[in-house]
């Protein structure tokens, strides 16, 4: 990710110099940006780890399905295996 850099115009308006008061220190600014950036982050990281989950779930119930439709034996059992090992691939994030 790269850095993006304030111009002064930017920074005196958003710490408030620009009116003749301070509404937020330089530092104090840099923090809450740095807080805030962390918690996009954090979100954007668990948003990717659900939908990596739906569509592995989804890729397990279309293989399930296809082992529905085959009379038991080793074609079944095959794709049944096979939703199964979709569904381990993070076994921590299974429910």
């Amino acid at each position: 990710m790269s850095k993006v850099e304030l111009s002064d115009f930017q920074k005196r308006f958003l710490l408030g110099q620009g009116a003749g008061q301070t509404l937020y220190t330089e530092k104090e600014f840099t923090e809450a940006l740095g807080q805030a950036k962390a918690e996009i982050m954090a979100v954007a990281i668990e948003t990717s780890r659900t939908a990596v989950m739906i569509e592995r779930q989804a890729c397990a119930d279309v293989v399930l399905e296809l082992a529905a439709q085959e009379h038991e034996g080793e074609v079944s059992t095959a794709l049944k295996n096979a939703a199964e090992a979709i569904l381990d691939r993070i076994p921590s994030q299974r429910q």
